[in-house]
């Protein structure tokens, strides 16, 4: 008996012993502010927690399925908004680590899960039991006591399920859920394959010569990379921006120009491994064919359903708008540029390449300033210190930096938002440094979005990631005037998440439509490029000294130069993605490259500037959210030109107009109407005016 007592206890030791560790990911965070616990997180934790989370979530939907009771916005939309929380916190931690700060294994990760998590949300879009008890709601809506919140969350959801095909046979919906999740799998690969093309291009420079019109900074930083590459007494610069922007508008040497350009505009275009070719032929296929099966002409008819613009006839009608201006204006700098080059005494014609290098030199000619000469005055640590003054002056916010708090990688600053009253709003990562794990570009995401769980508020956690030039041995990240702009930018966004006071997970924060999403960011531009704001915080790195009033009345002066350009480079890439994506026919073969060329020149884009995002790295519209949407920039920018007037007509920092701006789009969400939030705070629909001249399209 001894011996089997002694037997039984050793096996349940065992068994204990070779027990698997606890899921960091399927617990509670024990962290401050319950933030991820980066520090116990591995990769091996992903893919177990992916898999509890969605039979979690399953399990959730079928307890409202099978709910005895006759469905109530209670037990069928508010049921289905608190579903999936679990899922949605393993699945924002995953692919915000995958963008930030990537591996292998997480890129394996991903190709494995996401056409998972695609089949996952298509079974619960398309479960017939369950949409029936929406629609049952649905049907009633006009019986029911619902407030606006209420009443906003059942139209989406009735809509997602319809606009998912719930209501499309058997048949059909199995043929949707094939395409979805190859969709899923294509923007996967198409992502993957810019960040491995961006990647692998170095432009090594041996002849200190070659260096020439360089600034020491820049010079620096591309000596640096060559070192952590390997290379001795050498200078190596890469496609990331960064590196990439500073060598096009300050290098001398024509030929690397030219090479470093070609690279630039060329990626996913090179006929290897990482080539995005087919990727697009295909994609564009799919949600032409999706679009169909729903009843929609073309995918830009399905998308802007959704937007403020509701339809492609309005979009491309205000790009025409904006591109009559804008045109004539690009031709002139364009012969302004070809001038200075004959002047020096060259007779070959203006290319890409040479673009941004002249412009600087007739900038520098008409205005007599230099972008150059702002990077001493914004520091990274500067411009943080100054976009937070804004955000205090308007709003009363305080951001306090917490050290002892998990992050996923050394570059990451976290704060503690505070509101006016010193009452927690939330937390902020930072996360502002190029590095190869990174996507390029600069985005807002947020590990957890504000709702309100059981009567318990739940606060946001947000993050922001950019792409600036690391600190050097000897210098802090100099940014350049637009990296400046761009942190205010995303610094917006991540208000716009900080601030959100709703109810409805799916209804909180930026779950608003495309071509709304970009106001609250781009109205915090506005008072980047101010000149009372400027003088703010901006100071020299070094000698402390703060920007001297000529040098913002010279910065001033030139801020509608090249504008032309901008927005020209801008519409191109906006034009070339409604074009893709109002295809109405299936197509034999489609080539991006020919279908490009064909799309400029219907527009008649001139051979001096090529699109900001080409097909093959469009990462906007066939890896990102931006399909049928490009155009949101711009719209928003009639958005927020107008709004900022509000402001010009009170004060740079009028608390009531700020409150008005919190109260009417800040904190609502997605709960209203896009067009009516924007009217209740600005009194009248928006003028496009502002916007022509902000960009100097008018006088």
């Amino acid at each position: 008996m001894k011996t089997i007592i002694f037997f039984s206890v050793c096996i349940t030791m065992l068994v204990f012993s070779c027990a698997p560790p606890e899921n960091p990911l399927l617990t509670d965070f024990d962290t401050p502010y319950n933030v991820p616990p980066f520090d116990k997180i591995e990769e091996e934790h992903f893919m177990p927690a992916f898999e509890e989370a969605m039979n979690q979530h399953n399990r959730e939907i079928e307890e409202i399925t099978t709910n005895p009771g006759d469905p109530t916005f209670e037990n069928t939309l508010e049921a289905y908004d608190k579903s999936g929380y679990l899922l949605s916190e393993v699945n924002n931690v995953f692919r915000n680590l995958n963008s930030s700060h990537t591996n292998d294994k997480l890129q394996e990760i991903a190709r494995e899960i996401t056409p998972k998590l695609s089949s996952h949300y298509d079974n619960i879009l398309l479960d017939r039991e369950l949409f029936e008890r929406i629609e049952h709601v649905y049907d009633r809506k006009g019986e029911l006591d619902l407030n606006d919140e209420q009443q906003m969350l059942l139209d989406k959801v009735y809509r997602n399920f319809i606009r998912a095909g719930a209501a499309l046979p058997d048949d059909e919906q199995e043929r949707l859920k094939e395409i979805n999740e190859r969709i899923s799998s294509l923007t996967l690969d198409f992502g993957d394959n810019v960040r491995e093309e961006t990647n692998d291009f170095e432009l090594v420079i041996e002849d200190p010569e070659d260096l020439s019109g360089l600034p020491e900074g820049v010079a620096e930083s591309a000596a640096e990379e060559a070192e952590e590459r390997g290379y001795e007494d050498k200078w190596v610069f890469t496609l990331h921006n960064p590196s990439v922007m500073p060598f096009l508008h300050y290098a001398d040497n024509r030929e690397m120009r030219e090479k470093i350009k070609k690279a630039y505009i060329n990626r996913g275009n090179n006929d290897n491994e990482y080539d995005n070719k087919e990727i697009i032929e295909e994609l564009v296929s799919l949600r032409l064919e999706r679009a169909g099966m729903l009843g929609y002409n073309t995918h830009a008819d399905y998308v802007l359903e959704e937007n403020m613009a509701e339809n492609p006839g309005n979009v491309y009608e205000f790009l025409d708008e904006i591109w009559e201006a804008a045109l004539p204006i690009a031709k002139q700098e364009a012969y302004d540029l070809q001038k200075m080059i004959y002047e020096e005494g060259h007779d070959f014609n203006l290319q890409p390449w040479d673009w941004r290098y002249y412009a600087e030199k007739v900038r520098k000619e008409r205005f007599d300033f230099d972008e150059e000469e702002l990077r001493p005055y914004l520091s990274m640590e500067k411009v943080i210190d100054g976009a937070f003054m804004v955000v205090n002056k308007l709003w009363g916010l305080e951001f306090e930096k917490v050290e002892e708090i998990p992050r996923y990688h050394e570059d990451v600053e976290v704060y503690e938002v505070l509101d006016a009253d010193g009452s927690h709003l939330g937390i902020l990562y930072m996360d502002n440094y190029n590095r190869p794990t990174k996507r390029g570009g600069a985005w807002m995401s947020s590990f957890r979005e504000q709702w309100v769980k059981d009567g318990e508020f739940v606060y946001p956690v947000i993050t922001i990631n950019c792409n600036f030039s690391r600190p050097t041995a000897d210098t802090p990240s100099l940014l350049t005037f637009d990296e400046y702009t761009t942190f205010f930018h995303e610094l917006g966004h991540a208000l716009h998440g900080l601030m959100s006071n709703c109810t409805y997970r799916s209804l909180s924060g930026t779950s608003v439509p495309r071509d709304f999403v970009e106001l609250p960011s781009q109205i915090m531009e506005n008072w980047a490029k101010h000149p009372d704001v400027i003088t703010m915080f901006a100071e020299h790195y070094e000698t402390g000294e703060v920007i001297p009033d000529d040098m913002l009345k010279r910065l001033e002066e030139s801020q509608q130069f090249n504008q032309g350009f901008a927005t020209v480079e801008y519409l191109a890439t906006s034009f070339l993605d409604m074009d893709y994506h109002t295809l109405s026919e299936p197509f034999e073969e489609l080539d991006p490259i020919t279908f490009e060329e064909e799309s400029m020149d219907d527009i008649g884009l001139i051979p001096e500037i090529v699109p900001r995002w080409r097909s093959t790295y469009l990462n906007h519209i066939f890896s990102g959210g931006y399909s049928a949407g490009y155009y949101s920039y711009i719209w928003s920018g009639l958005l927020d030109a107008d709004a900022f007037e509000a402001f010009k007509e009170t004060d740079l920092f009028d608390r009531q107009t700020a409150q008005r701006f919190r109260e009417e789009i800040l904190e609502r969400g997605g709960t209203r109407e896009p067009m009516e939030m924007y009217v209740n705070f600005r009194g009248h629909e928006p003028d496009i005016e502002p916007l022509l001249r902000q960009r100097g399209l008018i006088r």
